[in-house]
């Protein structure tokens, strides 16, 4: 964290949460805690809730009833923007993309919390700018119009900019899309690392569910609505369970060396040998 103030208790908790749109339900009853130190994933089918669950945890988005709360107390709809925003930065699925703008300044929009009025003085903002572009190999490109990027290049430095906000809450709704295996792979070692070695709360949607099983500490599974499961992933990715919530046959398996989950969704096609021609 910053210098700047003390350091606020990483943590964030919704309670009881009905969300939705134009009076339409979209989430109900849904409660989830996001603690220091560990790693939540939210997962479940395509419109289970998942991203405006994450959306009210960021206060983007107000619930019929239910709470969102901060680890040190109080209702994250007391604190001014600002004050939040030193608290909690969110990932989102989608933003729209500056026009001839380089990446090393839209990665120091995420110091724009710090900064005050008038742009003022953030001692700590160029260090934590270039550690941001650096975990995220973004560099070599730092001179490079943002606009001219690919998607996958692009979604890094927006998870550059969200690291250089610095914020003891990261929530991210999917940051492994658009990113090859390579980058997959070290965005979520990056997210390990921010709750091991900085006590980061991260809350993150996932579509893949073996991501989940390997990254997180705590596993929420939405269905229809409503948080079918919480819990360590072993008890969450269960067969019984994701069957259910995906209405579809899933297999788990436990590697015997590592103990990691895998899941496979079985199709009608899962046991045809293909033979090469």
């Amino acid at each position: 964290m910053t210098e700047q103030d003390d350091p606020a208790p990483a943590g964030l908790s919704g309670t009881g949460l009905d969300l939705g749109y134009h009076e339409t339900p979209v989430v109900t009853a849904a409660s989830v805690r996001l603690s220091g130190g560990q790693v939540t994933a939210l997962v479940g089918p395509n419109g289970s809730g998942k991203s405006t669950l994450l959306r009210a945890l960021a206060r983007l988005h107000r619930p019929e009833r239910g709470e969102v709360r901060l680890a040190e107390g109080g209702s994250v709809w007391q604190l001014p923007p600002r004050q939040l925003a030193r608290r909690v930065t969110l990932l989102a699925q989608s933003r729209p993309t500056p026009s001839g703008v380089c990446v090393r300044d839209v990665v120091g929009y995420g110091r724009h919390p710090y900064r005050g009025r008038w742009r003022a003085a953030d001692p700590d903002g160029p260090p934590a700018v270039a550690r941001a572009m650096t975990v995220t190999g973004l560099t070599g490109m730092a001179d490079r119009a943002v606009d001219a990027l690919s998607g996958g290049e692009l979604q890094r430095v927006w998870l550059a900019t969200c690291l250089a906000q610095d914020t003891p809450v990261l929530l991210l709704d999917e940051p492994t899309t658009f990113l090859d295996l390579r980058y997959q792979v070290e965005i979520l070692d990056l997210l390990r690392d921010l709750a091991d070695q900085r006590g980061v709360a991260v809350g993150v949607v996932l579509h893949d569910l073996n991501q989940a099983a390997a990254v997180a500490d705590q596993v929420v599974l939405l269905h229809g609505g409503r948080v079918r499961a919480s819990g360590p992933p072993a008890e969450v990715l269960t067969e019984p369970v994701l069957t259910e919530a995906y209405g579809i046959p899933v297999e788990v398996l436990t590697d015997p060396d590592t103990g990691q989950l895998h899941t496979r969704p079985v199709g009608r096609h899962a046991g045809r040998v293909r033979v090469p021609a």
